[in-house]
């Protein structure tokens, strides 16, 4: 139930284009907000490939997608069912979806297997994702491609959005396109870039980047990252590390 004393939950949603490690900032950003006992933080994994639930160390046995897939299987055969029926059917399965570990939890949107557009369930589920998130003080969405796809699939509002890229000049054409097409798509309240994988302050200095960017910070190549990745291993459980710092400074407060 919502607690109507909550403060206002700041959604924030990571994009750009693959392998630029938004799954790993994303992973830090959660580590980051859910160090504060008092804060409650929801990680939402948007990516089909599911990456940041091993990042997370968390494991998916159901996803948004598996029990949209479901749904739309029953209304094909003919198994329908009346709204209030099928509202507490979701319900009970989005909860049993969401994944919890002390002031985190965790929900996979997962893989859309049915071509087509079921904009009722669609609508739905997005109602429901919404009223999950209205009880937490974070949302950390780690998106797939661009804004387009987390507002379609995921939720309509995002308050922060942040662009991730790397320093190629493809990675940063990448965002501004997406901070583009976000100016005219959504309503957010803040969106900033961050640079990541940077081997110095010199090489931040050589990229052109385009003023209306907002650009938040650099993240360094980070071997304890880097070794995490490789291994598979929960980012959770890292003390402390050179990207872990720079992520925290580029989240200063003038952006949260």
């Amino acid at each position: 139930m919502h607690d109507p004393h909550h403060k206002k939950t700041s959604v924030i949603a990571l994009c750009g284009k693959g392998g630029v490690g938004k799954t790993s900032i994303s992973a830090t950003i959660v580590k980051i907000l859910s160090s504060d006992p008092a804060s409650k933080v929801l990680a939402i994994d948007a990516d089909p490939a599911v990456g940041l639930s091993t990042a997370l160390g968390i494991t998916v046995t159901k996803t948004v997608d598996d029990i949209r897939n479901e749904l739309i299987r029953r209304v094909q055969s003919g198994k329908t069912t009346d709204k209030a029926e099928m509202l507490s059917m979701l319900d009970y399965e989005m909860f049993s979806a969401l994944k919890e570990h002390q002031n985190i939890a965790f929900l996979a949107i997962g893989r859309p297997e049915k071509e087509g557009c079921y904009c009722q369930v669609n609508h739905i589920l997005k109602d429901l994702i919404a009223g999950i998130s209205d009880n937490f003080d974070y949302v950390v969405i780690d998106g797939e491609a661009g804004i387009e796809q987390v507002n379609r699939r995921v939720m309509e509002k995002v308050t922060h959005l942040i662009l991730i890229s790397d320093a190629s000049a493809k990675g940063i054409h990448v965002v501004k396109t997406i901070k583009d097409v976000s100016d005219e798509a959504i309503a957010y309240e803040k969106a900033g870039l961050i640079l990541n994988r940077l081997r110095g302050e010199a090489e931040f200095e050589k990229l052109v980047i385009p003023p209306d960017l907002n650009c938040l910070g650099w993240i360094p190549e980070d071997d304890t990252i880097r070794s995490f990745d490789i291994e598979g291993r929960s980012i959770l459980e890292i003390k402390d590390s050179p990207a872990f710092a720079a992520v925290k400074s580029c989240l200063n407060a003038n952006f949260l």
